[in-house]
């Protein structure tokens, strides 16, 4: 089935057409949604919810873009929807989690897994991941797309709708951040 057929029988309330979407794309929105919150119960409640505002929103896709990219932008914005809130309303209890009760940093490795992650590099990965979670939003979520999700700059520029040369800027700021980030808490 390509995606026109896709879009015109989702747009038609066929189930079938809604389970092929979730099975195909399940995925990309999962780790997209992981990358970007760092939590798997997160990343669990963005993606169903990702899917219900598809549901909900496919009488308004023009089919301009892929229902990938589409499906990117929904995640990403719901993703950051998400950040944003926990912000500010849990910003206290965020800090608990990463210094402890009695404010020492915590000495294990989070329990954070990325399926793009191998077992022997989770201490590695951790420390980036921590990283990546200091870096401005739009940096954060050029990074992650391109090296988490292996997009392409100008696929970027789609879902985040900037210019692939403003996508090139994010990840060179992106980079340099996190290699000052990671240079300081090696001190």
């Amino acid at each position: 089935m390509n995606e026109l057929d896709l879009i015109q029988q989702l747009r038609e309330g066929d189930e079938h057409a809604f389970k092929t979407l979730v099975e195909s794309y399940q995925d990309l929105v999962y780790n997209t949604a992981l990358g970007i919150v760092q939590n798997a119960e997160d990343a669990e409640d963005i993606s169903q919810e990702v899917f219900i505002k598809v549901f909900r929103s496919v009488h308004t896709f023009k089919g301009e873009s892929k229902i990938s990219t589409w499906l990117y932008r929904i995640t990403v914005s719901t993703a950051l929807d998400l950040l944003r809130s926990k912000k500010s309303k849990k910003r206290f209890s965020f800090l608990q989690r990463l210094f402890g009760e009695n404010n020492e940093p915590l000495q294990e490795v989070p329990d954070f897994h990325h399926p793009g992650v191998a077992l022997d590099q989770k201490e590695n990965a951790a420390r980036l991941f921590k990283a990546i979670n200091k870096l401005p939003e739009n940096q954060k979520v050029a990074f992650t797309l391109h090296k988490l999700e292996d997009l392409s700059y100008q696929e970027i520029s789609e879902v985040m709708k900037v210019s692939v040369s403003a996508v090139e800027s994010l990840m060179h700021r992106a980079k340099q951040n996190l290699k000052k980030i990671l240079e300081k808490d090696n001190e």
